[in-house]
């Protein structure tokens, strides 16, 4: 089963160009929840994606409670720079989905709430840098993923 990529509210266009040509590489699904800071026509988001956005599978929702209301029986890592415990101390499993939140406030504070124990952190050892890039920190725990998934 593929891996589910969700992104929150996401602002910048290349970052979620780079994080759909990811998913296309990796056999996954983008599922973007709205708000979004772009239209999916605008020209940084397909720069950054080339030629690939169009093999993207790809999901909207309108809000994050429509999109929990859909899969709330479903596996959630949720990657949050306020959490404590790192991200590969989670056995990821296939499908799981992998929940980014927006660039500038990170997911929703209920949604951190409402899974408490599904909360994980890419560690940071300089105080100096607030949080990662959204197309790094996806593409981090994406490969930690697979790594546990398929080792081979």
């Amino acid at each position: 089963m593929p891996f589910n990529i969700v992104l929150v509210n996401p602002l910048i266009p290349q970052n979620t160009g780079s994080i759909g040509r990811l998913c296309v590489a990796t056999n996954s699904v983008l599922h973007l929840i709205e708000p979004l800071g772009f239209e999916l026509t605008d020209k940084y988001l397909n720069r950054a994606g080339l030629d690939y956005w169009k093999y993207v599978e790809l999901y909207r929702y309108k809000n994050y409670e429509s999109f929990f209301n859909t899969f709330h029986n479903e596996n959630f890592v949720i990657l949050s720079s306020k959490s404590k415990r790192a991200y590969w101390h989670n056995c990821f499993q296939d499908g799981d989905f992998l929940v980014f939140g927006c660039e500038t406030t990170g997911v929703p504070e209920e949604v951190k709430n409402r899974y408490p124990d599904r909360c994980y952190t890419i560690p940071q050892y300089n105080s100096r840098v607030r949080c990662l890039n959204l197309a790094n920190s996806v593409s981090i725990v994406m490969y930690e993923a697979i790594r546990q998934v398929n080792p081979g």
